[in-house]
């Protein structure tokens, strides 16, 4: 069976334990996995029921697809994402992403949590990507061209795309969610940088820095999905706060914000539908 088959198979099983007509997905990144507590009429799907799916490594990475309803929209939601640090590729990390397309997933939300570079953002705030910058070497299209689901040569201006951003943008301010914007820079790990990197990684353009979200992004974007980005962030880079930086703060951090990250996906969809 060869990989094109193989992600259209097990995006059929997966979209046979969603709602119908589930068209919307978000990637929980750390720290968010409480937001699935939000979702009514819940089903409970482990990566180990949808063939060739990885279980993360990372700590606050769960591992498990939850399906139902957000205020009467039906969502997918991602709890556990894999990284290129853990080593086993970037087919590996995007792999879900490519499954929920092939399970008609249109529209997605990716989450993470970020180091704040910009002077002017402070921890607990959040961010909304408008661009990325890849610092890590390697893209997860290199290899052969799936050409079942985009072209070998992808265009990537409307990558975090501009409609959702713009929506998202709209209901921050119906709602009073303060939310900057900003590029964020995608930053292989599982090392957080030097203080000599952040300010390298300043002076090219990024206002926050993770260990995520790029390559799911770039994926989605090359099989015409709709993509919005969110970054919670929950500490300043190295070198520009006080103290070392550790996991269990990121984890703290980001949980600490989970409601207004919720706040916004909810009036997202609302807008969507």
């Amino acid at each position: 069976m060869d990989l094109t088959q193989r992600i259209m198979e097990a995006g059929h099983v997966l979209n046979n334990l969603l709602p119908d007509n589930t068209e919307d997905a978000i990637i929980l990144g750390s720290g968010l996995g409480i937001l699935a507590d939000s979702l009514s009429n819940r089903r409970d799907i482990p990566f180990s029921a949808i063939d060739g799916m990885h279980v993360p490594r990372t700590e606050g990475h769960k591992g498990m697809f939850y399906a139902g309803d957000l205020d009467g929209v039906p969502i997918l939601m991602m709890s556990g994402r894999m990284h290129l640090y853990d080593g086993l590729g970037l087919g590996a990390v995007t792999y879900p992403v490519r499954v929920m397309k092939a399970a008609g997933i249109r529209r997605l939300v990716i989450t993470n949590a970020a180091g704040a570079i910009n002077p002017g953002f402070s921890p607990g705030s959040l961010m909304m990507i408008t661009d990325h910058l890849n610092l890590t070497g390697t893209n997860p299209l290199w290899g052969d061209n799936l050409d079942a689901f985009g072209p070998r040569f992808p265009d990537a201006t409307d990558i975090w795309t501009e409609r959702l951003r713009d929506v998202c943008r709209a209901v921050s301010d119906q709602q009073g969610i303060p939310l900057q914007e900003g590029v964020y820079a995608w930053w292989s790990g599982p090392t957080y940088e030097t203080p000599a990197e952040i300010r390298m990684i300043g002076i090219l353009g990024a206002d926050a820095v993770g260990m995520s979200s790029v390559p799911e992004a770039l994926v989605a974007s090359h099989m015409g999905m709709d993509v919005l980005g969110l970054s919670v962030l929950s500490n300043k880079a190295s070198g520009l706060g006080e103290g070392t930086l550790s996991h269990g703060d990121v984890l703290e951090k980001a949980s600490e914000v989970s409601g207004n990250v919720l706040a916004l996906v909810r009036g997202c969809l609302a807008w969507f539908v």
